[in-house]
């Protein structure tokens, strides 16, 4: 199949039965989302979902979050992966962001990525959703679906994905097509035991391609 036709398919199948796509992070605010996806790297949504009500009823903005220290993150945290680490960069996050840009989230993504704890990923992610510009974030669910169904080929790196997938999905679509990759990779295409009796997209996926080869 060639790797055109492998995107057409499963771009249309996305379109038509999932119409809409969203972050399931729990935010109100372009500052709350910032937070919220720092503290999803390497974590699962449903517990950052649990851990930024407090936080942010502690630090509701910039400003608020201007004025804490490490260790008061740290409390509100402490059950996310590498909590250390990611306290101290979202205290000096909260100062940067309030000092330099007057509390209001960045919406380019060089821009976005001077910020503690900031990296391509985030930066495309608020980027994204947003201000809804053409960027493909690229997690590891993006990075693995990817690869798995043929979207891209023998990618090293999250930003050779990203520049794969940018290359051959219609600008429009990329952010949505970002939370495609992501649910279908959460909930269908896991890692460990992909649940392909319950795919929409078989018929342009390389990986069980070529396992029914193996299997005939």
């Amino acid at each position: 199949m060639k790797v055109d036709e492998r995107y057409k398919g499963t771009i249309d199948w996305f379109s038509e039965h999932m119409p809409v796509a969203e972050s399931e992070l729990n935010y109100t605010t372009p500052y709350e989302l910032l937070v919220a996806v720092i503290l999803s790297a390497q974590c699962t949504d449903k517990r950052v979902n649990i851990v930024t009500p407090p936080l942010f009823e502690r630090y509701p903005d910039a400003e608020a979050l201007s004025k804490s220290t490490i260790e008061d993150v740290f409390r509100f945290i402490r059950s996310i992966s590498y909590p250390n680490n990611k306290a101290k960069n979202i205290a000096a996050m909260g100062r940067m962001l309030w000092e330099d840009f007057n509390g209001i989230v960045p919406d380019n993504v060089d821009t976005l990525q001077k910020l503690p704890g900031v990296g391509r990923k985030t930066a495309n992610v608020i980027a994204s959703v947003i201000y809804n510009k053409e960027v493909m974030p690229v997690d590891t669910h993006v990075f693995r679906v990817s690869e798995r169904i043929g979207l891209t080929t023998r990618s090293k790196t999250p930003l050779q994905t990203e520049l794969k997938l940018t290359k051959h999905i219609p600008s429009h679509l990329l952010p949505i097509a970002h939370h495609w990759l992501i649910l279908h990779g959460r909930y269908v295409c896991m890692a460990r035991k992909p649940k392909c009796e319950d795919c929409g997209i078989l018929e342009w996926c390389r990986a069980y391609s070529r396992k029914s080869k193996l299997t005939k």
